[in-house]
């Protein structure tokens, strides 16, 4: 509760992150996009570009490729 009031009033801070994730390639469409390196804030979500050379988190990551959704199987 406190922290949420916190981050409320000045930003979260981007503490607490996930392991650095590289994503594999699952299809040829998506083999033209670049496969960079994140890490993502377990507090509010958001995704950071993550150097392995300097064991760094840099910039936020914008305009991510979404996977489409499944669709239900109709009979």
């Amino acid at each position: 509760m406190l922290q949420s009031v916190l981050n409320t009033l000045f930003g979260c801070s981007h503490q607490r992150t996930t392991f650095p994730l590289t994503p594999g390639r699952k299809s040829a469409a998506l083999s033209a996009t670049p496969r960079n390196t994140y890490v993502v804030c377990l507090d509010c979500g958001k995704e950071f570009a993550y150097d392995w050379d300097g064991m760094r988190i840099g910039q936020p990551v914008t305009g991510r490729v979404q996977t489409p959704e499944a669709e239900p199987i109709k009979a």
